[in-house]
């Protein structure tokens, strides 16, 4: 997938989905960290939290108590939709969600405490533009390796045969280049185990692991297999 396309899948996902794989019966074996938990641990009530790439806040959502206010970014017109409707039900207050591009924030300098972004894209120079001096930037992104047993069976997959670590090592050397003065970077390894045919297949249509996946015949027929 290209740019746009990504863009044109996640923007159909929001709209019906969010971001939300509660209902997906999957069994995890082995633990990594929660970048939402870390954050909070590190937050004060008083301060001011940006998430990018926030999908359908629903992890924005289940925080909001941890800040004074969140604000929950994201490029795609269908995941600000669904996460401005769960804000709503929600009654929630101090959380606000704005269709925006991570290249571009639209905030002042020296605005935030706490800027996060989980399994999504960022600009390093635009974080460090809005972060307050002293402040924490934590990200968790995903490996190129990740799913691979799976990208193997298909023959295809996202970042399929980039090397392993290739993307860790360009951000953080983006950080560096930003400004940041205190890098930390963790590799950890999870295994799932996914109950039903159906709980993959609902990943897979929902995620871009296998880009169009299930638009040709022969992707059910190695699924089966």
């Amino acid at each position: 997938m290209n740019s746009l396309e990504y863009k044109q899948f996640y923007d159909k996902v929001g709209k019906v989905n969010g971001w939300d794989f509660s209902k997906v019966k999957c069994v995890s074996e082995g633990t990594g960290p929660d970048l939402y938990r870390e954050a909070t641990n590190v937050c004060k009530k008083s301060d001011l939290w940006l998430d990018i790439g926030t999908g359908g806040g629903e992890a924005v959502l289940s925080i909001a108590e941890s800040a004074l206010l969140l604000v929950g970014i994201d490029q795609s017109t269908g995941m600000i939709e669904t996460a401005t409707g769960n804000s709503a039900k929600s009654g929630i207050p101090n959380v606000r969600f704005l269709k925006m591009e991570a290249e571009q924030l639209d905030f002042p300098d020296d605005f935030f405490n706490i800027v996060t972004c989980r399994h999504s894209e960022f600009c390093a120079q635009e974080v460090a533009r809005v972060l307050m001096k002293g402040g924490t930037f934590f990200t968790q992104q995903v490996s190129e390796k990740d799913k691979a047993n799976i990208k193997k069976s298909f023959g295809r997959g996202q970042a399929y045969e980039t090397e392993a670590g290739t993307l860790k090592h360009r951000y953080i050397a983006e950080l560096s280049e930003a400004g940041f003065s205190d890098i930390q970077a963790f590799d950890y390894h999870v295994i799932e185990y996914y109950q039903t045919a159906e709980d993959l297949i609902f990943l897979l249509k929902h995620t871009p692991i296998i880009p169009d996946f299930g638009q040709a015949d022969v992707d059910f027929q190695i699924l089966q297999q």
